[in-house]
């Protein structure tokens, strides 16, 4: 690949500019940690791109671990960019500075791959300002040999369709082993001398099973707008294209050393990825269906990892990450193990919120011995325990009320809930027994406490359905039912006398969800819509204060006009069996019709359990894709 454009640092431009804008320091770097390699030296050039603001991209683990993968290997350089605020952005259009990364100030063009991790859709228009910025055409098809290959990963990565026309390829699932694969493949293709150019150094990475290159396939579409199949266009070029599972955590151990940055951030720990995947089976959660089969990192690895850690970052808050931290099989061993370890030393330890019928005191004793006691929060998701049977979360109103009473019995006072609404067959009652609920909570917590100062914070999220889910078939609530049940149930807890000044209620009106099911579930069209609303200003859509419903209306309107599709198509209608999905070309291990299977038990309210201790429910993904669940040796250590 020749790259053209030049690669010095920007800085000296930049540097000008930052006294006028808002938090100048995210953009300067400097981190404790980051890593600087030759440029001349590399053989292959990546940049990497949280498609957000600096304060929320900067702590993201997967940034983070690739960061370190990449730059360990002999021949590689890797550095990271983020999107730019619009007033920075306004400054650098008007002064010709193009898009950067925060290692060396240097152009995004001049690198080999600009890999992007999305974690939420509502990212899409910060991808199209970066490129626009860096001087890098925004349709694939229009870029020559002397552009980066623009490579997209993450969760939503699973469905790429909807920015397809943007990009050049995607990875699906985990990315430590498969950047390594891209590099070696791109490595080899360079020093051939890039025969075929572009053209060819994409066709390796297809046809090596890789990546998957939305160019090398045609979608055919039916009269009323569904898909009629999706096939590829070369007989070397995968038809279905597989998702990387990367088994025994423990053999990468990574970030060794994580980045510190300079400037505020919204999670200011070190955090350590305790195991990866979730069996659970919440038929909501793409992530936990996804990332399937559970992989534990060993007691005796996360320990290394935390030791390591705090050695190279001096972070006094340990986060111990998953999908669901409290499931580890020796989550009691670890917790108490590391709390002796650092007990005196002013280091806390912390997981995400924590299933209810997994907490107890000793856990919560054990997080916080060296630490101040934060707050609880757990996430029933479904207010009434119908609708809790519905999306396979199998926590009943009793185990709930029990555990908050242990906990404001053993001194904690405040508990904060997480709730959805819009779930499939969700009706108005079902959303006000969340108050209810609530009430019972801070009934039950002066009880058990003795005291009137305790709190429960009540947070809904709206919900979206999502592809490679029992759910991708299912209707999403439009957003003024959304708005209006939330409404009601603000009001009852508002109208509670006895209670209601001792919940918190915090929820988002329903329109960004009704945008971001838009690109969840779009096909390639959907990409008209993003670079009409792009067009029209649209920049971090993720962000309450620039989100804007009608410029998004109205760009799905033009964009749509000669379609048989429009913004209801994408998001409010139930989708058949027989149907082709966008993403059904693309594997993620679950078989489609188990899938089905579990959407038809939501719809008669059966459950699933927890298939790390329970015979195989044959879901399709460890044999399939030839891996298998890794649990923790209990009481090894290892």
């Amino acid at each position: 690949m020749t790259v053209d454009i030049a690669s010095a640092s920007v800085f000296p431009r930049l540097e000008r500019l930052l006294p006028l804008v808002q938090k100048p320091i995210q953009y300067v770097g400097g981190e404790v940690n980051a890593v600087r390699v030759d440029w001349d030296a590399a053989e292959v050039r990546w940049v990497l791109m949280y498609p957000d603001a600096y304060e929320v991209g900067a702590p993201n683990q997967g940034v983070q671990i690739l960061y370190e993968v990449l730059n360990e290997q002999d021949g590689v350089l890797c550095e990271r960019t983020y999107a730019v605020w619009p007033d920075l952005e306004a400054l650098m259009r008007e002064h010709d500075v193009p898009q950067f990364t925060v290692d060396s100030h240097r152009p995004v063009g001049a690198f080999d791959v600009l890999g992007v991790s999305f974690s939420t859709e509502l990212g899409y228009t910060n991808l199209l300002t970066a490129l626009d910025l860096g001087r890098i055409p925004l349709l694939a098809a229009d870029r020559g040999d002397d552009h980066p290959l623009v490579i997209a990963g993450g969760h939503a990565a699973f469905n790429p369709e909807p920015i397809a026309d943007f990009l050049d390829a995607a990875v699906l699932g985990d990315g430590e082993e498969a950047v390594l694969r891209i590099t070696d493949i791109l490595r080899g293709w360079k020093a051939e001398g890039c025969p075929g150019g572009r053209a060819e150094s994409l066709r390796r990475l297809a046809a090596a099973g890789v990546a998957y290159v939305p160019a090398f396939y045609d979608v055919e579409y039916l009269p009323d707008g569904r898909i009629r199949r999706v096939v590829p266009l070369r007989d070397d070029i995968p038809w279905r294209v597989a998702k990387h599972t990367l088994m025994d955590l423990d053999e990468w151990p990574y970030p060794k050393a994580p980045l510190v940055p300079l400037a505020e951030t919204v999670h200011e720990r070190m955090s350590v990825e305790i195991f990866r995947g979730c069996t659970r089976g919440c038929r909501f959660c793409q992530a936990g269906m996804i990332t399937r089969p559970v992989r534990e990192r060993s007691r005796s690895g996360v320990e290394s990892m935390v030791a390591r850690g705090l050695q190279a970052t001096g972070y006094e808050e340990v986060g111990l990450l998953s999908l669901s931290s409290a499931d580890h099989s020796q989550i009691a061993e670890l917790t108490t193990s590391l709390a002796d370890c650092y007990e005196g030393s002013q280091t806390s330890l912390s997981l995400p919120s924590t299933r209810v019928d997994a907490f107890n005191v000793d856990l919560a004793n054990e997080l916080s011995r060296n630490g101040r006691r934060s707050g609880l929060t757990f996430a029933p998701e479904g207010g009434s325990e119908r609708m809790r049977k519905v999306i396979n979360k199998q926590v009943t109103e009793e185990d709930l009320i029990r555990t908050v009473a242990t906990a404001y019995a053993a001194g904690w006072r405040q508990v904060k809930l997480y709730f959805m609404c819009g779930l499939p067959t969700e009706t108005d009652e079902d959303v006000l027994q969340i108050a209810r609920l609530a009430r019972e909570v801070i009934r039950v917590g002066r009880e058990a406490s003795g005291r009137r100062d305790i709190r429960c914070t009540v947070s809904i999220g709206g919900f979206v359905p999502k592809p490679h889910t029992p759910f991708q078939w299912a209707g999403q609530l439009d957003h003024e039912t959304t708005d209006r049940r939330l409404a009601a149930l603000r009001d009852a807890i508002r109208a509670d006398r006895e209670y209601g000044k001792a919940i918190g209620l915090r929820y988002h009106d329903g329109k960004p969800g009704t945008i971001e099911g838009l690109l969840s579930r779009g096909d390639r069209r959907v990409g008209r819509v993003i670079l009409e609303a792009w067009r029209r200003g649209a920049r971090f859509d993720g962000w309450s204060e620039h989100f804007d419903f009608g410029r998004w209306g109205q760009a799905a309107n033009d964009a749509l006009a000669d379609e048989p599709v429009d913004l209801d198509w994408y998001t409010t209608r139930e989708r058949h069996h027989a149907e082709v999905l966008p993403w059904d070309h693309l594997d993620s291990g679950l078989d489609r019709e188990w899938l089905w299977e579990d959407w038809q038990d939501a719809l008669d309210e059966g459950g699933v359990e927890d298939c790390r201790w329970t015979p195989c429910f044959d879901c399709g993904v460890c044999d399939q894709l030839g891996t298998h669940i890794q649990v923790a040796a209990p009481g090894s250590g290892a």
